[in-house]
């Protein structure tokens, strides 16, 4: 079966734009930044965390979503 290319993928930029929304702290209150973890506020975890998800998800997508020579001639072989 043919893969799609990442870019016609619905649900991977679903996901990317659902990521970049969450990794802007726009929707934290003013001025907040209770609780200090490790000396970090929260928002800043928060945000690293979505940049870690960023990270997988660009890594899933390259490694199973992508087309490449060698996905075609696997496929070609079957």
């Amino acid at each position: 079966m043919l893969k799609k290319e990442p870019i016609k993928n619905r649900k991977l930029w679903i996901t990317f734009g659902i990521l970049f929304i969450l990794s802007v702290p726009w929707y934290f209150p003013t001025g907040s930044y209770d609780p200090i973890i490790l000396g970090v506020p929260y928002w800043a975890w928060i945000i690293i965390l979505v940049s870690l998800a960023f990270s997988v998800t660009i890594t899933y997508a390259i490694k199973n979503l992508w087309i490449s020579d060698e996905t075609l001639n696997e496929e070609e072989d079957q």
